[in-house]
């Protein structure tokens, strides 16, 4: 009988002991996660201004006026373009530069320092760069864009908008920066990946007599598509949320042709003061990225049992 307590004993002080380690990671994601979570929802259901202690429940008519905000959903669609841009365009040029560098060319480490710059920068930065780049403006005979001079320069003046203001390119406008600036991070995993593929599994398709091509398609893919689905995953949840470059580019311009939806969402908190309604949005939007995630999770599921 004392053999069994002290196993009881010894069993729950190592219990105790494993839970202590872990209590502090536990604490800090229910404070600052959990919680933030269930409260937004609670929020969401509620009528509020962000200052009043009144704060009316209304069930669920904050998610009813939802589904009828045609600039909601307009911001959505705004946000999976630039999303649809990041993951062709953006990934695919990360991988092709990852497999050039994962080969032995020159100056491999001087392309991979220089792949990785544009991520570290800050948005900021990056937004007020670009927008003096495409700037439409004209005074003096003289384009104050860098684009628009550069066209007029070369004799291409029926190409000459301005950029960031015009509907039909703003947002490819900032599609195409947000991909440029975060083309470096897939480019890191992507070759990080590569670096983990045995060169003996090259060497046995050589042996078999498999063409560079198909060595890609039956070795490498095969092999990077954990790293893939993490890469694709991580574009989806930074390219739904983008916003700063946005701010910075526009400030959203007239006629919401540039509207995302973090920054609708802050509109409807510093602007409307709906700070119920922006909570509707915020969980809207966060099952919208859930969704998107579990589907590729199993999409990639499939594909491993193909």
């Amino acid at each position: 009988m004392s053999l069994l307590s002290k196993n009881f004993s010894s069993h729950w002080k190592d219990y105790l002991t494993s839970f202590l380690f872990i209590f502090p990671a536990v604490l800090i994601f229910t404070v600052f996660y959990v919680y933030p979570f269930f409260e937004t929802f609670n929020l969401a259901m509620r009528e509020w201004n962000g200052i009043s202690l009144m704060r009316p429940f209304i069930w669920f008519q904050n998610f009813q006026d939802l589904l009828t905000d045609g600039v909601w959903w307009q911001a959505v669609w705004h946000a999976f373009y630039i999303t649809l841009f990041a993951l062709t365009i953006q990934n695919a040029v990360a991988f092709m530069l990852a497999l050039a560098c994962d080969r032995e060319i020159r100056a491999k480490n001087f392309y991979r320092m220089v792949f990785f710059i544009p991520p570290v920068l800050s948005e900021v930065v990056v937004g007020f760069v670009w927008k003096w780049i495409l700037e439409g403006g004209m005074q003096g005979g003289q384009y104050f864009g860098l684009l628009n001079h550069f066209l007029h320069s070369v004799g291409l003046n029926h190409l000459i908008t301005d950029w960031l203001s015009n509907p039909r390119t703003a947002l490819t406008c900032i599609a195409i920066v947000h991909s440029w600036k975060g083309f470096g991070w897939g480019f890191i995993m992507f070759l990080a990946g590569l670096q983990t593929i045995d060169h003996q599994l090259y060497e046995a398709a050589k042996v078999d007599g498999a063409n560079s091509w198909k060595t890609f398609w039956n070795v490498t893919v095969p092999m990077m598509l954990p790293v893939i689905v993490v890469v694709l995953i991580l574009t989806i949840l930074g390219s739904m949320q983008a916003f700063v470059l946005v701010l910075s580019m526009t400030n959203e311009g007239p006629g919401y042709h540039t509207t995302v939806p973090v920054t609708r969402i802050l509109a409807a908190m510093t602007g409307t003061k709906q700070y119920g309604y922006a909570c509707a949005m915020g969980v809207t939007f966060g099952a919208i990225l859930i969704a998107l995630s579990l589907t590729l999770k199993k999409v990639e599921s499939k594909v491993k049992q193909i």
